[in-house]
């Protein structure tokens, strides 16, 4: 019988986005499959700690480290063959995790370093899709310095250059965490002060009346894009708040009213947009569809999207064809493929050339 390759699932961690994070480890560790892989949970608290031990999880969602064991990094990933960071928002899909994979010359699932930090950064992430002629919302950003020297220039650029409404966003966050939709300039200021307390760097996109249309990307060298789903929102946008507290929002996978041909329009752009970042492995790419024009926008891609019994990715698959175990299986498979490309060493892993089903 073959070894099982050992996984570290990697939860938690510093960011605003920590209880989202055990969600999804939750769902990830539960669809494991337990004929190839075996488990070690590692938890990193909001300080940064990194703790192992017996029922990890349990314990992180119990807000109880009584019986786990706190170590390094080193120790923690001792003897794994493969790191799959179940990380959400800063330090966890931002490359700096990532780059710490890349020290210890260990596979990890998703994207690479640089793939991570840029898609991470919004703003950032719009100049580089404006180069591959990418369509994005228009947008102008600013850093907290910015703001507080000359401030009321801003505020004037935003009104001529962007108008109402508009979305103020940290630029490194993820979750909708610090977003707000102003309609009017004098709301515009708390709005904005608001953003800061999430990062040094602020996004403001000109608000448009558009559907918003998800897509699964899977993949190294030849990514492929799922069924296309879409998120009908239930309050003024997708916030945190709508996302995860009350429930009002909705998803449709497959996404309806929509001809082929537009479809096809929306998967090859968000390939392309996969494409020009560098990513590797997975990504959810969002995009805008403006209901009066029909034009199509880019508007970020997630490099570790939520993998809850909620989230869009798995779903999306799921309508492609597939399923849990096995989406978890060739991400897998994706990072040891590429780690081995990379570095030129013989490790077994499947070329995952049938993992690709139609419905």
């Amino acid at each position: 019988m073959a070894k099982k390759i050992r996984i570290a699932i990697i939860f938690g961690g510093k960011s605003g986005e920590h209880e989202v994070s055990l969600v999804s480890a939750a769902s990830v560790i539960k669809q494991m499959p337990k004929n190839k892989y075996s488990v070690k949970e590692i938890g990193i608290a909001k300080n940064g700690d990194w703790y192992v031990g017996k029922d990890v999880l349990k314990n992180f969602k119990d807000s109880d480290f009584k019986g786990l064991k706190k170590v390094n990094f080193e120790v923690a990933l001792k003897n794994c063959d493969v790191a799959f960071p179940v990380l959400h928002g800063p330090f966890g899909e931002d490359g700096t995790i990532q780059g710490l994979f890349e020290m210890m010359d260990l596979p990890y699932v998703g994207c690479g370093v640089l793939a991570s930090s840029v898609c991470m950064d919004k703003a950032l992430l719009k100049d580089v899709l404006r180069t591959r002629g990418i369509s994005v919302v228009p947008s102008v950003e600013f850093m907290r310095g910015d703001w507080k020297e000359k401030s009321k220039k801003l505020i004037e650029k935003i009104k001529k250059e962007i108008g109402f409404p508009c979305f103020i966003k940290p630029a490194n966050m993820g979750s909708s965490v610090g977003i707000s939709k102003v309609k009017k300039s004098s709301s515009l200021a708390d709005a904005i002060n608001f953003a800061f307390e999430f990062d040094s760097k602020v996004l403001v996109e000109k608000g448009i009346d558009a559907r918003e249309i998800e897509c699964a990307v899977l993949g190294n060298d030849d990514p492929r894009a799922a069924e296309l789903g879409e998120i009908v929102v239930g309050g003024e946008f997708y916030d945190y708040y709508d996302k995860y507290v009350n429930g009002k929002s909705s998803t449709q996978i497959p996404v309806k009213n929509l001809t082929a041909k537009k479809k096809k329009e929306i998967s090859e752009m968000c390939l392309e947009a996969f494409k020009a970042a560098g990513c590797s492995g997975l990504s959810r790419v969002d995009c805008f569809l403006d209901r009066k024009t029909g034009k199509v926008y880019l508007n970020e891609i997630n490099t570790l999207p939520g993998f809850t019994s909620i989230s869009m990715y798995p779903k999306m698959w799921q309508a492609s064809g597939l399923n849990y175990p096995k989406l978890i299986d060739v991400l897998v498979q994706l990072s040891l493929k590429r780690f081995a490309e990379k570095r030129k060493n013989k490790i077994s892993f499947d070329s995952g050339s049938n993992w690709f089903q139609t419905p």
